[in-house]
């Protein structure tokens, strides 16, 4: 009849769904209110501030000059009143100016430098859902075969390897003594007069290192996760019962084993949103990457609060919107999330 939905269709899933997205949304705001509370209070417990840096070279700047600094920073006034005033321009997404030289809008400081780093890190995310997830089902399917014993032992040095020296030896070989690769930079210093494939070619040859230093670790990670969820999943018994009724093994491993347990990886894929700013430090300094990880360096070396402040509002913000969708991927599949 029409206006009512079959029980198990994807419109019923969907209306079920609804008011668990609602209640979860409105858990968002007072959230969000709470880190940018807890974030301010950092920032402003740390030692130092801009007048400081600014004045610590030239000594015989007087205490006027600095209290002028402090004033046109709005350093001077009271804790509430600045963080009520920064609170206002972030609700209309105005972040306010950067306080180094160039005092350039917060936003358009980060919008420039996020295209690098988000190209970097899904990039880096592809290559670890590819490589990864087959690693990790066919070792539970094949257990303590000689592939599983290997790939066990490569995943505890891939889990011992430091990232910065991993990236150093790397930098070493194929870029310094074999000559092969770019060691750091986005692209080459002549990209604008290439020609389309020669762009593609060189980005591609900028990209390879970055792209496989910030995978490196989650290969290991998400590969031993993978194993994992499918040395539980392929003893449940409806796999049991999937095999003794004869099917495929590799229906019973694919349609059956593999959409299950992919369930929690989902998970790790919405913590992982916040990883394209903060995780993207170390790799991008290595590589003299303009990107976010770099200009969030920079910012806390020069106490640049503005920047550093909506940077992490941004990484706060991902967060929620990454544990809210694998939330919601989990309550279209398992009712009892969204009835709890």
């Amino acid at each position: 009849m029409s206006g009512r939905h079959e029980p198990g269709s994807p419109e019923s899933s969907v209306a079920a769904v609804l008011p668990y997205l609602v209640r979860r949304l409105a858990l968002i705001v007072p959230l969000l209110l709470g880190i940018t509370v807890i974030s301010f209070l950092i920032m402003k417990l740390a030692p130092g501030e801009p007048g400081v840096l600014e004045f610590e070279m030239t000594p015989e700047v007087g205490v006027e000059a600095r209290a002028r600094l402090r004033a046109l920073y709005g350093l001077d006034q009271p804790l509430h009143v600045q963080y009520w005033s920064w609170l206002r321009r972030i609700a209309r997404l105005d972040f306010g100016h950067s306080f180094a030289m160039d005092r350039r809008p917060v936003l358009d400081k980060i919008l420039e430098r996020l295209p690098r780093t988000l190209t970097i890190n899904i990039l880096s995310l592809g290559l670890i859902l590819l490589v990864a997830l087959p690693i990790g089902i066919y070792s539970a399917t094949h257990r303590y075969s000689p592939f599983d014993k290997v790939t066990t032992v490569l995943v505890f040095v891939g889990y011992a390897v430091p990232t910065f020296w991993l990236a150093l030896l790397l930098m070493m070989l194929f870029g310094v003594h074999l000559g092969w690769l770019p060691i750091s930079g986005f692209t080459s210093l002549n990209f604008a007069s290439l020609s389309l494939g020669e762009k593609v070619v060189d980005l591609a040859r900028h990209l390879l290192l970055p792209v496989f230093v910030s995978a490196f670790a989650g290969l290991a990670g998400y590969s031993r996760f993978m194993r994992g969820n499918m040395l539980e999943v392929i003893r449940q018994d409806y796999i049991t019962t999937a095999r003794a009724k004869g099917l495929p093994e590799g229906r019973v491993v694919l349609r059956h084993a593999v959409r299950n347990a992919l369930l929690p990886i989902v998970t790790l894929l919405g913590l992982s949103l916040p990883h394209l700013i903060g995780g993207s430090v170390i790799f991008e300094s290595i590589f003299a990457i303009p990107g976010i990880g770099q200009l969030f360096f920079a910012s806390v070396m020069a106490r640049d609060y503005p920047v550093i402040m909506g940077l992490l509002v941004m990484g706060s913000f991902l967060t929620m919107v990454g544990n809210l969708l694998a939330d919601l991927c989990y309550a279209l599949v398992d009712p009892r999330i969204r009835v709890g």
